[in-house]
C-alpha cells in the first residue's frame, strides 16, 4: 500500500471534532486485511515501546489526512489513541 496523495498533518486532539463516513475507505480485501496487519502490530510498538506510529486516514469529505501518534488498542470497530481519543478503523487508508 503507498499513499500518493498528499495528505494534511493533524493533532490527535482534533480528531473527535471530525465526522467519518459510514463507508469503508478500502475496496479491497487484501489492503483490508493487510490494514489489520499493520494496526495490530503498531499496536504492539505503542505498548511495548511507546513507538509513535503515522496513520493516514479519510474524514467524511474524503480529504486524506495523517496523524502521529501512538496506538494503545484497537477494538472491532475503532483504533484507540493516546488519552482515549478514537479512529474509526473503516476511514484508516495506511499506518507507516
Amino acid at each position: 500500500m503507498t499513499v500518493l496523495t498528499p495528505s494534511s498533518s493533524i493533532e490527535k486532539e482534533a480528531i473527535p471534532q471530525l465526522k467519518f463516513s459510514n463507508l469503508e475507505t478500502l475496496q479491497s480485501t487484501r489492503a483490508r486485511v493487510l490494514r489489520s496487519h499493520y494496526l495490530n502490530r503498531a499496536t504492539q510498538l505503542g505498548n511495548l515501546s511507546k513507538g509513535k506510529v503515522r496513520i493516514y486516514f479519510k474524514d467524511e469529505n474524503n480529504n486524506l489526512r495523517h496523524v502521529n501518534t501512538t496506538i494503545r488498542a484497537l477494538t472491532t470497530d475503532f483504533v484507540v489513541l493516546k488519552q482515549g481519543v478514537t479512529l474509526p478503523i473503516k476511514s484508516v487508508v495506511y499506518i507507516a
